[in-house]
């Protein structure tokens, strides 16, 4: 039986951390390239660091004269994902900063176990697991701490991006320990903030007295009171941020990206690759059916596990965790998934609709917990297999 009392902590980034950056530049490539050609191939990686961007990794379409146009686009792409960010200090502007492309033809041999042939579906791009979960703590059928992580930092980027505070910087991080009492949270005993600020004379406390409004306004009132604990810009002074102040990578920030660490992790990242990659695509799957399960009040919690391997179509196995608190028995779920869903990857991609220009908007606060979108975006985070899933039970 889990736990009822306990606290605990998760962090989220803002779009301006420096994997966040690279991550946003990833996936604008993606989308850039997923616009023109569904089924083109991608897996793109990003590195920042002072006045400078790599970027590097495969990528494929159909048609090489289009491929060509759009190689010659990838910087344009960087250089708007870091304008739209914010970025424009002295050694991280826009402009101004270095842009390498590295990127070059998909691998054949990747190519030839993922492609789909007359006598064969399309397999897996690659082997692995991947985890999907969800609880019915928030309204989103997300863990609190994660949730309201991202949700303080998303409050502050739309401040900053509207002009209303002008003395934000892009860089951040939050960070909240949640109190649960008989497994419901109820209590924000810590709150930690690091943000970037334009202004050097501004002190700890005056970022503080800046931000406070905006959290509070962000977090159930009663969740703060006068035993919280805060930690804003507890080093001081944050004015240096960005690639500047830390080098950035795509794929590193995988728990912000998915539960906090609420639910185990597969270990592969998401950005920059194209969704035959199951370690994007599977994750996602994951993540709908888990949320379907608690949605179909067939458990309050759910962790379920899928896994692939490379060239093959079908997962090799289905795992399903309610860790106690499931109206019905986990084998029998697991034996209802794949009557309600398609796994295969192709399979994936139709039923979610994947094959679409819908992942720049991914890159910052987190793949879970969004509000599904008219044109496609965030398609796994619905519920309306609900009911087919309660059906075939």
């Amino acid at each position: 039986m889990s736990r009822a009392n306990y606290t605990f902590t998760s962090e989220s980034v803002s779009e301006g951390h420096p994997d966040k950056v690279c991550d946003r530049i990833s996936d604008s490539i993606l989308d850039a390239l997923l616009s023109e050609e569904p089924e083109a191939r991608v897996a793109c990686e990003t590195f920042a660091t002072t006045n400078r961007v790599v970027i590097g990794g495969e990528i494929g379409l159909a048609d090489q004269q289009k491929l060509k146009q759009y190689m010659e686009g990838i910087e344009d792409i960087a250089r708007d994902c870091i304008r739209d960010i914010g970025y424009e200090q002295d050694k991280f502007h826009w402009k101004t900063c270095e842009i390498t492309n590295l990127l070059h033809e998909q691998s054949a041999h990747i190519a030839q176990g993922v492609n789909s042939s007359d006598n064969k579906d399309e397999g897996a791009g690659d082997q692995g697991i991947m985890f999907g979960y969800a609880t019915d703590e928030t309204d989103a059928l997300m863990p609190a701490p994660i949730q309201f992580a991202h949700k303080v930092l998303r409050r502050l980027a739309e401040v900053r991006k509207s002009g209303q505070e002008p003395r934000l910087g892009p860089d951040a991080k939050s960070q909240l320990s949640i109190r649960y009492e008989n497994g419901e949270p109820v209590e924000v005993t810590s709150l930690v903030l690091s943000t970037q600020h334009i202004d050097e004379s501004m002190t700890s406390e005056d970022v503080r007295e800046l931000v406070a409004p905006y959290i509070r306004e962000t977090l159930p009132e009663e969740w703060i009171s006068d035993r919280t604990k805060w930690h804003v810009n507890p080093t001081g002074k944050f004015v240096i941020g960005g690639p500047d102040g830390d080098a950035g990578l795509t794929g590193r920030k995988i728990i912000v990206d998915t539960y906090g660490g609420s639910a185990p992790h597969g270990g592969g990242a998401f950005s920059g690759k194209d969704p035959t990659k199951v370690d994007r695509s599977a994750a996602y799957a994951a993540r709908y059916l888990a949320k379907n399960v608690v949605a179909a009040g067939l458990a309050k919690r759910c962790t379920l596990q899928l896994s692939y391997a490379i060239g093959v179509s079908e997962p090799l196995s289905i795992y399903v965790d309610t860790h106690g608190t499931g109206d019905a028995e986990a084998a029998a779920i697991e034996t209802a998934i794949p009557k309600v869903m398609d796994l295969t990857p192709r399979g994936i991609r139709t039923h979610l609709g994947l094959n679409k220009p819908i992942y720049a908007r991914t890159a910052a606060y987190g793949h879970f917990g969004r509000e599904p979108e008219a044109d496609g975006g965030f398609s796994w985070e619905r519920t309306d297999l609900a009911e087919a899933l309660a059906n075939a039970m």
